[in-house]
């Protein structure tokens, strides 16, 4: 049985698949997303979350094209063994309307 989530003021139920690519359409929702899964997560974490976000975006086909990346490529870099480039990420992060930033670690 697959998760669901309540709708709003209980008028239905949404699958937690659809309700998770609904919200991650959302640029900071989905830079927030993001940036947990790589703060709080590993990296295993972080690669799958962007292959959610990329999933929201269109599906992987079409992230790769505006990336102009091969699909099979971007398929194993987004899966939990990958270890992309910093070049592919960045090309992913802007198919998405997404860019790295960086901040200060917490002591």
């Amino acid at each position: 049985m697959k998760p669901e989530i309540a709708g709003v003021g209980g008028a239905g139920v949404k699958p937690y698949e659809a309700f998770l690519q609904d919200e991650l359409r959302d640029p900071e929702l989905a830079a927030e997303y993001l940036t947990l899964a790589l703060t709080e997560g590993s990296t295993e974490e972080f690669l799958l979350a962007l292959r959610s976000v990329a999933d929201a975006h269109g599906g992987l086909n079409a992230v790769a094209e505006a990336a102009q990346l091969n699909r099979q490529t971007l398929y194993r870099t987004l899966s939990s063994e990958g270890n992309p480039t910093i070049a592919t990420l960045r090309s992913v992060l802007r198919a998405l309307g997404l860019e790295m930033a960086f901040t200060p670690a917490s002591p």
